[in-house]
């Protein structure tokens, strides 16, 4: 990892697979390959307000590296906030340098060198642009809101900064892509949905991951997801299981 990715995902297809992406305040690059690796696109998905769920077809392979928050206007060059709930390919950001990167990715096989490319290109864009003051301020407040285990309130976040609400909504905004309290309801939903893995007690989640108790854990899930609770975790049950049986078949 480099100090601007948070994480990587490398998923390959034997055929249309349902895929689903929750609301959060990450940018995501996304490296798809079409064709049996003949060719590919370069995208850069911003930060979701509301879940996605869609079939994915054509694709072989996908190569995800997620940004750290707060990075992604230093590495792709434009404010946060102008890729919220968007897909646009990097040639669209990057211009010609987007274009070579990803007709490079296209020639090389190994994930490894993949990644290694990708690497070197948003270490050189980092170098090169300035950084915006309040991308480290956006940076300060994520981890706040991202290791308190009960929650914080924004207001009490700013007071800890040293600014006022507006100015920590103001950096969110351009450094994250969404605002300070709709951050926190993805960290809240995040935990949630992590701990529903290993219980079914949806009064108990909801007060280990930060809601006032289960209606307005229930409450969340309908507006930013669009299911309810049970209903996202049969979802997920019934993705995982098709997935199982294409690879087993």
């Amino acid at each position: 990892m480099t100090r601007f990715v948070e994480d990587v995902r490398v998923v390959d297809y034997d055929g249309p697979r349902q895929v689903s992406r929750l609301p959060d305040g990450r940018t995501i690059l996304h490296l798809r390959v079409f064709d049996g690796g003949r060719d590919a696109d370069l995208t850069a998905s911003g930060p979701r307000t509301h879940a996605v769920f869609k079939t994915v077809t054509g694709v072989v392979r996908t190569i995800s590296v997620e940004l750290k928050p707060g990075w992604s206007t230093q590495v792709l060059g434009v404010p946060a906030h102008q890729l919220t709930d968007r897909y646009v390919a990097l040639e669209d950001l990057w211009g010609r340098a987007g274009m070579e990167l990803t007709e490079q990715l296209v020639e090389t096989r190994s994930v490894p060198e993949i990644l290694d490319r990708i690497w070197h290109a948003l270490a050189v864009r980092a170098d090169t642009i300035v950084e915006p003051a309040s991308a480290r301020l956006a940076r300060r407040a994520v981890r706040i809101l991202e290791t308190d285990p009960e929650g914080v309130q924004i207001g009490s976040v700013a007071k800890r900064l040293g600014i006022t609400p507006r100015h920590l909504r103001r950096a969110f905004v351009e450094s994250i892509g969404i605002g300070p309290k709709d951050f926190a309801r993805t960290v809240r939903l995040h935990r949630a949905v992590n701990r529903a893995t290993s219980s079914a007690d949806w009064g108990q989640i909801a007060t280990a991951a930060g809601y006032y108790d289960q209606a307005h854990l229930i409450t969340d899930f309908r507006d930013l997801v669009g299911l309810t609770p049970s209903a996202y975790a049969k979802h997920i049950a019934v993705g995982a299981r098709t997935a199982a049986s294409a690879e087993s078949a």
